[in-house]
Order: C-alpha cells, then sequence, then structure tokens
C-alpha cells in the first residue's frame, strides 16, 4: 500500500504552495481541500468508487480538481486527447466502456452524441456526499489510461498504476535533484503523459505547478529569464520557440533556471548548441506512454558529448537491445522496470503488454561502449510531429475509406518546423484531387494526423508477401 499522495503531500507541506494558474495560487492545503470537496460531488452525481471515467478537457485549475477528485475516489481516468475528432473520440470512448464522461464546458461541442456526460459546471455547483477517503492506495491501483496509436491503427488504452507512476517519478527525482523552491512549469497538455506526469512529481516532490493554458513561448521564455520558473517539459518545436525569443532579445536564463525536460524525440544538435548559449540545461530523454514517461535521460554535462543519445536508464529501469551481444549492435529496444504498464484494456486487454518482464517497444536502437542508449529509428514507421505520435496505419486506414483510393501508404518526411510530417501516396480507382483527400482526412483525423501532401501514383512499392514497404514511399518523390 501507498499513501494517498494528494493526502500525505497537504499533511507533509500543508501551506506550501502546489499550483499556480492565471494570476491564482493554491496550497496543497488548499488543493486537498478542493479535491475532497470534488470528491463529495462527484459521488453525489452518482460516481462510484472505482468506476472507469473519461475526462476532458483543456490545461486549466478546473481540470486538475476534477482528476484529484476522481483520484481520490480511486477511479480509472481515461484522459481524453481534446485534439481528436469525433469519431476518434468515440472510438476510445466506447472502447474503455467508460461509465461517465467527465467534460469541461468549452468542449462539449467535441463529444460523440449518445454519451453520458457531466459538465464541470454541474459537478462544481453540485451538493456533496461524504465519503470515507482511503488514506491509502494498493501498488496496482491504476491511476490513469491514455491512448496510444496502434501499429494496426486502432489505438491501445494503456493502463498506468500507483506503481508505474511513483516508480517514474522517484527514478526521474534521483537523476535531477529536488529543492522545496523548484517550480515546473507546465504548457503540455495534462492528457499526455508529459503532462499528467508534471502534477504527480508536484504531489510527491511539493514543488509548484505552474500550469499554461496552452504554449506561450515568449511568457514561458520571460519566466526563464527572470527566474519565476526551475523546470520546463517540452518538445523540440517548443525548444525552438523558446530559444529564438531569447536570441532575439539577447537573453540568457536566470541562474535560479535548472533545466529543460526535452521528450518527444531527438533534439537537433544545433539546438542544443543555442541552448547552451542561453544558458539552458537540455536533458534529452527516452520514453512513451507505456513507461509513464521517462526511461532514460541524457545528463546536461553529456548533451553536447553524446550528441543523439537518450541517455541511461534511469535508477529503476533496465535496457536491452534485442539479439544484441555487444555496444553498437542494433535492434528491437526492450525495457523492464515498475514504470512499465502492467496491460491494456479493451480491444486490446488480451494483448500482453510484456514478454518475459520486457516490453518490446518495436523501436530499434543500441547501446555505446559507455552504456548509452541511441534510438535509431522509433517503431520504424512511426511520424514524430511536433511531439505527436502518428502512426501511418492509422491514416492509411482513414484513406482507405474514400471510394475512390484503391491503396494508401503514408510516411513522414522531414519538416523544418515539426520535425517531421506526415505524407500519403495513393493508387486511385477514379479521379479526385488532393484537396478533397485532404478534407475528407479532416472529418476522420485530427488535424496534425492529416497528411500535408498526397501524391498520386501507379502503385505502391510491396514485398513478395505483398506488405507495403513504407520505407521506400520517399522514394517515389524522386
Amino acid at each position: 500500500m501507498y499513501p494517498n499522495w494528494i493526502l500525505q503531500r497537504a499533511y507533509l507541506t500543508p501551506n506550501r504552495i502546489g499550483l499556480s494558474f492565471e494570476g491564482n495560487h493554491w496550497t496543497f492545503e488548499e488543493i486537498k481541500k478542493i479535491s475532497v470537496k470534488r470528491a463529495e460531488q462527484l459521488k453525489s452525481l452518482g460516481i462510484d468508487k472505482g468506476s472507469r471515467v473519461a475526462v476532458l478537457g483543456e490545461n486549466d485549475s478546473s481540470l486538475i480538481f476534477i482528476m484529484y477528485g476522481c483520484m481520490h475516489l480511486q477511479c480509472e481516468m481515461v484522459l481524453l486527447n481534446r485534439k481528436l475528432t469525433t469519431n476518434e473520440l468515440a472510438y476510445q470512448i466506447n472502447d474503455a466502456q467508460v461509465s461517465m464522461v467527465l467534460v469541461n464546458d468549452n468542449d462539449l461541442s467535441l463529444l460523440p452524441e449518445d454519451v453520458n456526460y457531466l459538465r464541470f459546471s454541474e459537478i462544481e455547483n453540485s451538493d456533496c456526499k461524504p465519503i470515507e477517503i482511503s488514506r491509502e492506495w494498493p501498488l496496482q491501483q491504476t491511476i490513469s489510461i491514455m491512448y496510444t496509436s496502434g501499429t494496426t491503427g486502432f489505438p491501445k488504452g494503456v493502463r498506468q498504476t500507483v506503481e508505474n507512476h511513483q516508480s517514474s517519478a522517484v527514478a526521474s527525482v534521483l537523476n535531477i535533484g529536488l529543492s522545496e523552491k523548484d517550480v515546473w512549469l507546465c504548457a503540455v497538455p495534462l492528457f499526455h503523459i508529459s503532462g499528467f506526469s508534471i502534477l504527480v512529481r508536484s504531489l510527491l516532490y511539493g514543488n509548484e505547478v505552474k500550469l499554461y493554458r496552452k504554449f506561450d513561448h515568449v511568457q514561458i521564455a520571460e519566466d526563464i529569464v527572470f527566474g519565476r520558473v526551475t523546470n520546463v517539459s517540452v518538445v523540440a518545436v517548443m525548444l525552438e520557440r523558446i530559444l529564438h525569443i531569447l536570441e532575439e532579445r539577447n537573453q540568457k536564463a536566470s541562474p535560479s533556471f535548472k533545466l529543460i525536460l526535452a521528450g518527444g524525440g531527438p533534439i537537433p544538435k544545433d539546438y542544443l548548441i543555442r541552448a547552451e548559449q542561453r544558458g539552458l540545461k537540455v536533458l534529452q530523454t527516452y520514453g512513451m506512454t507505456e513507461t509513464s514517461s521517462q526511461t532514460a535521460t541524457l545528463p546536461a554535462e553529456d548533451a553536447l558529448r553524446k550528441i543523439g543519445s537518450a541517455g541511461k536508464p534511469l535508477f529503476f529501469n533496465q535496457i536491452k537491445i534485442l539479439g544484441a551481444d555487444g555496444p553498437y549492435q542494433e535492434g528491437e529496444i526492450c525495457i523492464r522496470g515498475p514504470h512499465v504498464t502492467p496491460g491494456y484494456i479493451g480491444r486490446y486487454e488480451v494483448k500482453p503488454s510484456t514478454e518475459d518482464g520486457w516490453l518490446h517497444t518495436g523501436d530499434i536502437g543500441y547501446v555505446d561502449n559507455e552504456g548509452y542508449l541511441y534510438v535509431v529509428d522509433r517503431r520504424s514507421d512511426l511520424i514524430i510531429s511536433g511531439g505527436e505520435n502518428i502512426y501511418p496505419a492509422e491514416v492509411e486506414n482513414v484513406l482507405m475509406g474514400h471510394p475512390a483510393i484503391k491503396e494508401a501508404g503514408v510516411c513522414g518526411v522531414e519538416d523544418a518546423t515539426w520535425g517531421q510530417v506526415p505524407v500519403a501516396f495513393i493508387v486511385l480507382k477514379k479521379d479526385v484531387s488532393p484537396d478533397e483527400i485532404k478534407e475528407y482526412c479532416l472529418q476522420h483525423l485530427a488535424k496534425y494526423k492529416v497528411p500535408k501532401e498526397v501524391y498520386v501514383v501507379d502503385a505502391l512499392p510491396r514485398n513478395a508477401s505483398n506488405k507495403l514497404l513504407r520505407r521506400k514511399l520517399k522514394e517515389l518523390l524522386s
């Protein structure tokens, strides 16, 4: 059993600021009181202890207090990505078999029809029903469920437990250190593991979270320069925009600023050099939804010495390269540790998450002679655009639904802003314009998944088994 993080943190440091948002501040004691009230309100509205609910909302304090209320009730929270289309959300809600969707009033229009929901305002204005809140949580209790794109085109609901989140947070702090004055800036979505893990770290570490509704590179740069925050989590495209502002203004980070945690794909060498010139320490990481954030992290002092590396596994974690007999031999990256998910839900509930205790990532990489991990190809076909994962199979499934398309193949191409963007190659059954195809995709896919270019070709590259060779799609461009 582990302590209820919210109650324990309020007991240890009740008067310390735990959250700030748009000029408002809450101590951990205030966070506890509001979150307990939300739990009592949710109970009065029929949300039972241990039930599975979905949560949909933009980054704001209301979302956090709703989440914490659910945690008091020991609910399994399915955190919905508000960038998705109605059809995509419908799949996840149905697959998860949730009892209710808790939705920010502003996001009500995103929900599919015939879904049971409670608006945040309805919850916040309802009566309370006193409940007994557990002071301890079981190790394997599922806290959150996040959907990640599946290689078959169907997203998978990944379970993340008390042990997963807690192990990840403890391993991280053993790497980066801790001060009671730390303030972690959160401008990444709370429905992503990168955002939710910041909340977990706050409760376990006792540090303040400065929450942003959305990414604002100008304001964030000012926070870094004037010492209002100590830590920031970003992806590469966010880092570049922060650097651009600092360079434009000829400013450097405050001496009190500690580090930038950078995930979602490799960071270009140029960014690292520019960051060092601005007084920024950048720690590159490797992780995934199935590992509740970081598995390996590269120390800032090695950022330029080990260009392209994701570092070494954190304290409790293990990494091996399948089939490798020594350093520099490439193979599938496998992960073991207490941060690895125990499994999936819904369509993939019967699919084991590990083999002999190891999570097979599908990523190809190697470790060097000092034990530093290098990721050669992330899931081979995976497209990482601005930190968002896009699986070609999911986009291809949508394209194949168009009556004019006979075959479809999708791959990523380099992009100066987003790192990569998806492009599509199609074989037609009848004439249709690329713009019409893009418009069709917009109706079925999140905007970031829609192909930026659509190319009509006579045939797609395939092997002897007629399997699509996505790695050869780029050759069609020439």
